[in-house]
């Protein structure tokens, strides 16, 4: 009789455990996805937002973990960058007092007008002394200074001559700028917008291409909009401004793998109670 009643809790806890398992086995994970979102979109795609064009520059998935030195299960991190051009991005440059800069394709110094507020500036051609001196092959390629006077050395039949610097070498050419003048440099109409002592601050407007970093289940801003970025896979970027679908989804996966786990415990409790009552059933009883 004892025999009988444990094998009826026996076959009660298996089938327990079976009907456990099977709903386990055949229930189907819910995943994260969307149907409609604002943009779905692959590397080099283009989009607006608010009159604003981007396009997406880079998509990029990295392993991490899984050995090789790294701890924890191997898995990936995926991120992008989204890319967008200011056609009218302002850009500034300062010239120091008594600097050397390159306009023109030729090099000159800078030469701030004199005061305590001055409102112009001079760029001055600076010449390659030691340039002509090789091209010249009557004269030596140094100058030597006698009393404080430089001079250009030249020597024919055993005679040497001296040359003051001064005339030998071409008089710079030097040209005057005003704050609120423009000029061209680097291609683009350029404005003195400052002079100081110290130098002179010129600004022009111009292209610049501007980026923005995202992040996988992460929010970014564009262009004033805020939208939530996933990657659901390596070659794919979507970005959906209701970030209620999102959340929704994620909670279901919660509820899920809270059910599975609470699944599993019935499993594995009925299982283990059905094999100690079969122990315990067979035990030799004691007269």
């Amino acid at each position: 009789m004892q025999r009988r009643a444990a094998a009826i809790y026996v076959a009660f806890f298996i089938v327990l455990g079976a009907a456990s398992y099977s709903v386990i086995a055949t229930a189907t994970a819910p995943t994260v996805g969307f149907e409609n979102p604002d943009h779905r979109l692959s590397q080099g795609d283009q989009f607006s937002v608010e009159n604003q064009q981007y396009t997406v520059s880079t998509i990029s998935a990295e392993m991490t973990g899984g050995g090789g030195g790294h701890s924890g299960p191997a898995t990936v991190e995926r991120s992008g960058q989204l890319s967008w051009t200011n056609e009218s991005a302002r850009y500034t440059e300062t010239w120091d007092h008594n600097s050397t800069v390159t306009y023109q394709g030729e090099d000159y110094r800078v030469l701030v007008g004199e005061g305590d507020d001055p409102s112009s500036f001079r760029l001055v051609e600076t010449v390659n002394r030691s340039a002509i001196l090789q091209d010249d092959t009557a004269v030596n390629n140094e100058v030597v200074t006698v009393n404080g006077t430089e001079y250009v050395v030249s020597e024919s039949d055993g005679s040497r001559t001296l040359t003051p610097a001064n005339e030998y070498f071409p008089t710079p050419s030097a040209t005057q700028y005003r704050e609120g003048q423009t000029l061209q440099y680097g291609g683009n109409a350029t404005t003195v917008t400052d002079v100081t002592t110290d130098g002179a601050t010129l600004a022009w407007t111009a292209p610049r291409t501007n980026t923005v970093d995202v992040g996988n289940e992460a929010n970014v801003t564009v262009n004033g909009q805020q939208y939530f970025a996933y990657f659901p896979d390596n070659s794919t970027l979507v970005l959906e401004s209701d970030y209620g679908v999102y959340q929704e989804q994620t909670e279901q996966i919660d509820t899920y793998h809270s059910h599975v786990n609470g699944l599993w415990g019935v499993s594995i409790v009925s299982f283990a109670t059905a094999i100690m009552l079969l122990g315990m059933a067979y035990m030799p009883s004691r007269y």
